[in-house]
C-alpha cells in the first residue's frame, strides 16, 4: 500500500472516531463500495458514521481490477463463534495438561476437606483459582490473552499501537491517557474471553490487516493473539488501578513496559513484579524508549533491570531456561519491536500460556496455603504419648491404690485363714479398743470431694498433655482442631472413670484361695490342738487327776505355741507372691479399663483429626507439585 493510500485510510479512521454513534450497516455499506477513491470513502464514512463509536469498517481498494480487503482498527463483531479466518479453532472446551489437571483436582479436594477447619478467607485464593480454571477452560484455549501494563508515560499505548499496526489506543502528554482497558484481537472467537475481562464491545478492536498477507496485523504467527492495553498501574485515579489489578488476575500473560526513568520504581517491583515472580514464564519485561539513551546506556540500564528482577525472585529466561523474557526496544522508532513480535509469535504458537498461567496461580495459592498445611516436624501421636496418657488416666482413677488395696485384702484374708486364733483374737480386741477408722461428721464427705477434685484435675492434665503431644509441630488451624476434639472427648470422662473404679476396681467378696490354704489351715488347727491338749494335760497334773510329769505336756503345749506362729509366718511368706500378683491383676484391669475409656473418648477423636490432616497434607503435596517434608 502506498503512503497516500495509508493517509487516506487513516483519515477514514479518524473520521469514524470523531463521528460517534451511527449505523453499523452504513459502515458495511461503505466497506462494500469497491474501487472508490480514498477521499470518497472518507466522505461516506463521515456521512454514515458508526452506531456505537467503534472503528469498524471494511474498505476495498481496487487496483488494476484486483480487490484487496483492508481492515483498519476494525471492531470485533463476532459473538464468540470463529470466523472464516480462524474456523479451525474451537470456541471452548480446551484441555489442560495431565499434571495440571491432577493438581487442580487435588486443590479442589483440599478445599473441600478443609472448609470445616479453615477460615473462608484462608481458602479464598484457592477457590478463586479453581473458579478461574473452570471459567478459562470453558473458553477458547486457541486464543492467548496478553496484557500490556506499565506506569504513566512508559509508552505502553504506543507499543500497543505499534504491535497492532494502527493507532487504536490514544497516546499523548495528557495523563492519564488510557482510562479503560482496550482490546485488539487478531482473530474471531474470543468474545467470551473479553466478556470475562469485562471489556465492552465499544473497546474491542482489530489490528491493521491487508487481506491474508503478513502485514503488521495480518501476521499469521499472531493468529489467536488478544492484546489488551491497560490503564496506568500508578494512575492517580483509584478506579484505573483497580481495573489493572482485576485484569492482571485474568489474562494469560503480561508485557510490562518500563522506561529508563521508572524501571526501578518501588511501586512496580513491590506491588507487582515481586508478588508475581512465580509467573515468570508468562511475563515479558520490555525496556521502552531506548532511543532516549545515548551510546551503551541502554545495555547498562537493561543489565540493571535484570538485576532488579533477579532480586525480586523472578527467574529470567536466558540460556534456554524457562523464565521471564527481558528485552529493550523503542516503540516510537520501531527499534526492537520486530524482536518482540517474533517472541510473541513463538509464545502464541505454543498455545500453552493459559495452562502455564494457571499453573503459576496454583503455585502461588499453594505457597500461601503452606503455613496452614505443612508442619514444622513430624506430626502425629506416638506410642509413648499414648502410653503416658493411659498411665495418667490410670493414676487418676486410682489404679495403683486399688491394686495395693487388693493386695492387702488378699494378705488379710490369708492371715484370717492361716493365723493363730489367739493372735486373731488379740487383733480383734485391739481394733475394738483403738477405733482409728472413726471419722467426724462431714469428714467423709469432705474427703470424697477432695478426691473427686484431684481426680478431675488429673484427667484434665492428662488430656492437655496428650493434646500438646498430638499438636506438636502441627499448623495452627489443625492444632486447634485437635485440641478441640480432645476437649470435647474429655467432657464427662471423669464421671466415666469413677464408674469404672467402682465396677472394675477391687472385686467384692473374698479373694480366691490358693491350693495350699487347706493344708495351712489343717496345720494351724493341729498346732492349736497341741496347745489345747498340752494345756489340759498340764492342768490335770496340777489338779492331781493325772500323774505328775510336767515335761511332756509342757513340751506338747510349747510345740503348739511355737508351731502356730511358725505356720502363720510361713503362710505370710507364701502369700506374698500371690497377693502381689492379685493386686497387680486388679491394677492392670483398672488401667486397661481406664485406657479403653480414654481411647474411645479422647484418643480416637484426636486420631481422626490427625488422619484428616494427613489426608489434606497429601492433597497439598500434590497441589504444590513438590515433595513437602
Amino acid at each position: 500500500m502506498k503512503v497516500a493510500e495509508v493517509a487516506e485510510v487513516d483519515e477514514v479512521v479518524r473520521a469514524g472516531v470523531a463521528e460517534g454513534d451511527g449505523a453499523r450497516a452504513d459502515a458495511a455499506e461503505v466497506g462494500r463500495a469497491s474501487g472508490a477513491s480514498g477521499a470518497s470513502r472518507a466522505a461516506e464514512a463521515k456521512s454514515g458514521g458508526w452506531d456505537d463509536g467503534l472503528i469498524a469498517r471494511r474498505a476495498v481498494a481496487g487496483r488494476g481490477g484486483a480487490e484487496a480487503d483492508v481492515l483498519i482498527g476494525e471492531a470485533w463483531l463476532g459473538e464468540g463463534e470463529p470466523g472464516e479466518e480462524f474456523g479451525d479453532v474451537p470456541p471452548g472446551g480446551g484441555e489442560y495438561g495431565d499434571e495440571l489437571r491432577v493438581r487442580l483436582d487435588a486443590l479442589r479436594e483440599l478445599v473441600g476437606l478443609s472448609r470445616a477447619r479453615l477460615e473462608g478467607e484462608t481458602l479464598h485464593e484457592a477457590g478463586r483459582v479453581l473458579d478461574e480454571a473452570v471459567a478459562r477452560r470453558r473458553l477458547s484455549t486457541q486464543h492467548t490473552v496478553v496484557a500490556i501494563a506499565g506506569a504513566t508515560g512508559s509508552g505502553k499505548s504506543t507499543l500497543f499501537n505499534s504491535l497492532a499496526g494502527v493507532r487504536i489506543s490514544e497516546t499523548g502528554l495528557k495523563r492519564p491517557t488510557t482510562s479503560a482497558p482496550i482490546a485488539c484481537s487478531w482473530t474471531d472467537g474470543a468474545a467470551g474471553l473479553l466478556d470475562r475481562l469485562g471489556i465492552p464491545g465499544r473497546l474491542r478492536r482489530r489490528p491493521f490487516q491487508v487481506g491474508t498477507g503478513a502485514g503488521a496485523g495480518g501476521d499469521e504467527g499472531l493468529r489467536g493473539l488478544v492484546l489488551v492495553d491497560l490503564p496506568d498501574h500508578d494512575s492517580a485515579v483509584v478506579a484505573h488501578r483497580e481495573q489493572v489489578d482485576r485484569v492482571l488476575a485474568l489474562v494469560d500473560a503480561v508485557i510490562w513496559v518500563v522506561d529508563p526513568e521508572k524501571y526501578a520504581d518501588a511501586a512496580l517491583h513491590e506491588r507487582y513484579l515481586r508478588p508475581l515472580a512465580g509467573h515468570a514464564e508468562v511475563t515479558f519485561v520490555v525496556l521502552n524508549q531506548i532511543d532516549r539513551l545515548p551510546g551503551e546506556a541502554a545495555d547498562l540500564v537493561l543489565d540493571d533491570l535484570r538485576r532488579l528482577l533477579d532480586e525480586d525472585g523472578m527467574a529470567l529466561g536466558e540460556y534456554g531456561e524457562p523464565g521471564a523474557t527481558v528485552l529493550a526496544l523503542s516503540a516510537l522508532t520501531g527499534d526492537g519491536t520486530e524482536e518482540l513480535r517474533e517472541l510473541l509469535r513463538t509464545f502464541i504458537t505454543e498455545r500453552g500460556a493459559a495452562g502455564r498461567r494457571l499453573a503459576a496461580d496454583v503455585d502461588a495459592a499453594a505457597a500461601r496455603l503452606r503455613p496452614v498445611y505443612v508442619a514444622e516436624g513430624r506430626a502425629g501421636l506416638g506410642e509413648r504419648a499414648r502410653e503416658e496418657f493411659a498411665d495418667r488416666l490410670g493414676d487418676a482413677v486410682g489404679a495403683a491404690a486399688a491394686g495395693e488395696a487388693a493386695e492387702r485384702e488378699w494378705r488379710r484374708h490369708a492371715g484370717r485363714a492361716c493365723g493363730t486364733p489367739w493372735l486373731r483374737l488379740w487383733r480383734w480386741y485391739d481394733a475394738r479398743r483403738t477405733p482409728s477408722g472413726i471419722m467426724l461428721p462431714g469428714e467423709d464427705l469432705d474427703r470424697s470431694k477432695d478426691l473427686e477434685v484431684t481426680a478431675r484435675q488429673r484427667v484434665e492434665q492428662a488430656v492437655r498433655t496428650v493434646a500438646d503431644a498430638a499438636t506438636s509441630g502441627l499448623p495452627a488451624p489443625w492444632a486447634q482442631a485437635v485440641r478441640e476434639s480432645a476437649v470435647r472427648g474429655a467432657d464427662g470422662l471423669p464421671q466415666e472413670l469413677d464408674a469404672l473404679a467402682v465396677s472394675a476396681g477391687v472385686p467384692r467378696g473374698n479373694p480366691p484361695r490358693p491350693a495350699w490354704w487347706p493344708v495351712a489351715v489343717l496345720a494351724q488347727a493341729a498346732m492349736t490342738m497341741l496347745q489345747i491338749v498340752g494345756g489340759l494335760w498340764l492342768l490335770g497334773q496340777v489338779l492331781g487327776v493325772m500323774e505328775a510329769d510336767l515335761l511332756p505336756p509342757f513340751l506338747l503345749m510349747l510345740a503348739g505355741v511355737v508351731g502356730g506362729p511358725v505356720v502363720e509366718w510361713g503362710c505370710w511368706a507364701a502369700a506374698r507372691g500371690p497377693a502381689r500378683r492379685y493386686g497387680q491383676d486388679v491394677e492392670r484391669r483398672l488401667r486397661e479399663a481406664a485406657a479403653g475409656c480414654g481411647r474411645a473418648k479422647v484418643l480416637d477423636p484426636v486420631a481422626a483429626e490427625l488422619l484428616r490432616y494427613r489426608e489434606v497434607r497429601e492433597r497439598y503435596v500434590t497441589v504444590a507439585g513438590t515433595t513437602v517434608r
